[in-house]
């Protein structure tokens, strides 16, 4: 069993900062792809950044040079540095790691998991 657990997320003006951090923990051999998205009132969940094992990343046009997505593969933690941010960046922010290979009885298996959601509320 593996768990994503998300902290760093809560209420700051605008123009303020945040980081979150999303640490996987379980029984893991490796993680591939690790990212976060995020889900406003009434909106889908949209991709904000993801990042590979090799730290290539990925945005979406609406955080880029304002976001800063990281991750530490010794400790399967992945980071997001967001800087400047504005109301309409107010969402529930959810880690997600879409290939987890795990060990099993007869060999490995891959997984997909996404971590509980943490709330990032911007305003004034």
């Amino acid at each position: 069993q593996v768990h994503l657990e998300e902290s760093g997320g809560g209420l700051v003006q605008p123009g303020g900062s945040l980081r979150l951090s999303c640490a996987a923990s379980g029984s893991i051999f490796s993680i591939n792809s690790m990212g976060w998205y995020r889900q406003a009132p009434g909106k889908q969940r949209e991709l904000v950044a993801d990042i590979t094992t090799g730290g290539g990343t990925n945005y979406a046009d609406s955080v880029k040079g304002r976001f800063t997505i990281s991750r530490d593969n010794a400790q399967n933690t992945v980071y997001l540095q967001m800087n400047s941010l504005k109301p309409e960046d107010t969402a529930v922010y959810y880690c997600h790691a879409p290939k987890v290979v795990a060990p099993t009885m007869s060999g490995f298996t891959t997984w997909d998991y996404w971590g509980q959601g943490t709330q990032v509320t911007v305003s004034s």
